[in-house]
């Protein structure tokens, strides 16, 4: 094997474990969130805390080694990143969060499949995706956002038998679960968790925008995670007003879940820039489905969460229509030049307007 091949090699390993990375680390915060609301912990408060633990972690790193590479801030960028910010995780984290109070883990995460469709709707909407009815791929584009969409639907709608797993759930969690009544609404949960995979969208196409003129993906880590805990922590002291009690903390699976959600948010939009910039948005998404599967097994052994065969076959239909948009986008090549030759002609007319900027502070 030549070098070349064994450095081509490598950069291709290293975009694959950095996905899986992320996947596991999300499910693995999804069973904790749960299990964390079980014992009383607000979503709007997990968001506001989280946030500010990851931009503990992040912020140093981003000041030190970014330092003589970080592109200069204007107001007009970073109300930018603001907006981005306010997207996510402020909103669709709330959502999100406030969607699994009402479902399961596996649920929530299972419904979290319909986001490359809505992406994709949203970015026919906006000129950045090319629909050619005639063409094969741009056929399966349609169809599975079709089919994402009727997949959330019978998961909302179809409960069915309940599936047996081969294992026991840990009795330790499950009886703790146990001592806080709560009552489950899935519709309640599903809209919420949609309307999150909404805001999600708008986070994704903003930034793949943000990312040309600031390219620096974790100092934008950094801001977005500074940002979002000065947005997270007033729109969780609008919800939460008059009852003061829900801040408190102590050392317990609370606390737990507070500083490993900041962890895995610092290191995932840093990761996320990294590999949209190394392998784009497609690839990205192609693994939800692992996400599922991880969060299904560990939601049954340590939540003893319950799932039901019709939910299993909606969340097989989500899965298939996300393949065939990620399929269709792939293959569809127009729309990808399309998009390519207005962002080339963005970043030439940008780079013009700097230039007669820099004149005329010169001659002034």
């Amino acid at each position: 094997m030549s070098v070349k091949s064994l450095s081509h090699l490598l950069n291709h390993g290293k975009t694959y474990l950095c996905v899986l990375f992320m996947q596991f680390t999300y499910s693995i915060m999804s069973i904790m969130a749960k299990y964390a609301f079980t014992r009383g912990l607000s979503p709007h408060v997990l968001v506001a805390y989280r946030m500010v633990v990851a931009t503990i972690l992040i912020a140093p790193f981003a000041f030190v080694l970014e330092r003589k590479t970080r592109p200069k801030m204007t107001l007009a960028l970073f109300l930018k990143i603001a907006l981005l910010s306010f997207f996510e995780p402020t909103i669709s984290q709330n959502l999100y969060y406030s969607g699994m109070k009402y479902t399961t883990a596996a649920f929530t995460t299972a419904m979290c499949n319909i986001l490359p469709a809505i992406t994709f709707l949203m970015a026919c909407i906006f000129g950045l995706e090319k629909v050619n009815i005639k063409r094969v791929h741009s056929q399966a584009k349609i169809l599975g956002t079709i089919f994402a969409a009727g997949g959330a639907m019978t998961m909302t709608l179809l409960k069915g038998p309940i599936l047996e797993f081969p294992w026991k759930p840990l009795r330790i969690l499950h009886y703790q679960s146990q001592n806080v009544t709560h009552k489950e609404d899935h519709t309640k949960g599903s809209l919420m968790i949609i309307a999150g995979c909404f805001c999600w969208s708008c986070f994704i196409i903003l930034q793949a925008f943000l990312l040309r003129s600031y390219p620096a993906e974790l100092s934008l880590a950094a801001l977005i995670c500074m940002i979002s805990s000065i947005e997270g922590t007033i729109l969780a002291f609008v919800v939460e007003r008059g009852n003061t009690a829900v801040w408190s903390l102590q050392f317990d699976a609370k606390l737990l879940t507070i500083v490993y959600g900041g962890f895995v948010s610092c290191t995932a939009y840093f990761i996320m820039g990294w590999l949209m910039k190394k392998r784009g948005p497609v690839f990205v998404s192609s693994f939800n489905p692992l996400g599922t599967v991880i969060t299904a097994i560990l939601g049954s052994l340590f939540l003893a969460e319950q799932l039901y065969v019709g939910r299993i076959v909606g969340a097989i239909v989500i899965v298939i229509g996300l393949y065939m948009v990620l399929w269709g986008r792939s293959k569809d090549q127009q729309p990808s030049k399309s998009y390519s030759n207005h962002m080339a002609q963005s970043d030439q007319q940008m780079a013009s307007i700097n230039r007669d900027i820099d004149i005329e502070n010169t001659s002034t």
